[in-house]
Formats: structure tokens, sequence, C-alpha cells
């Protein structure tokens, strides 16, 4: 019968500040990822973000609705927008696949390099690989990000187009209701 390893944490008692160590440490590398994938997204969609920030903020004005002619302006440049910020996703998209590449022929050259049994190389080639895996990561991230914002866009944009088509409804109602009134 094998012997039990105390370090493990359910075979004795659970080192609650081991714990918070491993959870301090992610933290701080979850930070450092967050960061630079953040700052590839904001590269990637300055412009559509600055444009939903500039809606934000006119929704936002609850005396005031958005005028005709902002919904226009509105529902002409979020196309605009997000076809630049595709553009730009498709470009992310291939530094993934850029990244995946490299960090499997870095893998697969410490693999076939490394001595011992499948198992040592293959801890070997997982460690080596390590950092090219985690920029990997990083562009599949951002690319995931990118999208979600131009699927989010594309709601604004149909949501406008339906307030739109509300307001020309209400419009034409009202004309046909007033010309009935004056007799037309």
């Amino acid at each position: 019968m094998a012997k039990k390893d105390s370090s493990l944490a359910l075979a004795g008692e659970i080192d609650s500040e081991a714990i918070r160590q491993i959870q301090t440490r992610i933290k701080d590398n979850s930070r450092a990822l967050d960061n630079v994938v953040d700052k590839l997204v904001s590269d990637y969609c300055k412009p559509l973000d600055d444009y939903i920030k500039l809606i934000k903020d006119i929704l936002d004005d609850k005396k005031i609705p958005p005028t005709d002619r902002e919904l226009d302006d509105f529902t002409l440049n979020l196309p605009v927008l997000l076809y630049f910020t595709g553009e730009a996703q498709e470009s992310l998209g291939i530094k993934e696949d850029v990244a995946r590449a490299i960090k499997t022929e870095v893998f697969n050259e410490v693999f076939s390099d490394a001595p011992g049994t499948i198992a040592d190389k293959t801890a070997k080639a997982e460690l080596a690989s390590q950092n090219e895996g985690i920029t990997h990561l990083v562009y599949q991230r951002a690319y995931k990000k990118v999208k979600l914002r131009m699927e989010a866009a594309n709601e604004v944009l149909q949501s406008v187009k339906k307030v739109m088509s509300r307001r020309m409804t209400e419009y034409e109602m009202t004309r046909l209701s007033a010309e009935r009134i004056s007799g037309k």
C-alpha cells in the first residue's frame, strides 16, 4: 500500500495559506494577461468603441430622445465601423493561427529532442512551450472579445432600425390622421 503524501490538499488538512498564495498568483497573472488582451482589443476596436460610447451618451440623455438625424447617422456609420472591425478581427485570427503554429512547433521540437519516456518528453515539451501557449491564448481571447463587441454593435444597429421603422409608422399614422381630420 502506498504511503499517503501529507502535502496533498485533501490527504491531510487543507493549507489555507497555500491556497491564498495560489489565488494571488492566479489573480496577478490573470490581471497581466487581461491587460495584454484589453490592449489588443482596444487597438482593434477603438473607432467602434468610441462610436458606441457616443450612442450611449445620446441614449443616456433621457430628456432628449435621439433625433431622426442621429438615428440616420447611427444606421449609416455602424455598418462601416463593423466592416473595418471585422477586418481587424480577421487579422487577429491570423495572428492566433500563427501563435498556435509557433506553440506546436516549439512543443514538437522539444518533444523530439527530449530524452526519456513519452510522459517525460510530453512534460518537458509542455513546459517549454508554455509562453507560446499563453501567447496563443491571448490572441484567442482577443479574437473572441472583438467578436463579442461586433455582435453587440450589430444588435445596436438592429435596434436602431426598429426604432426608425416604428417612427416611420408613427409619422405615417399622424399624417393619415391629419388628412382625415382636414378632409383631404
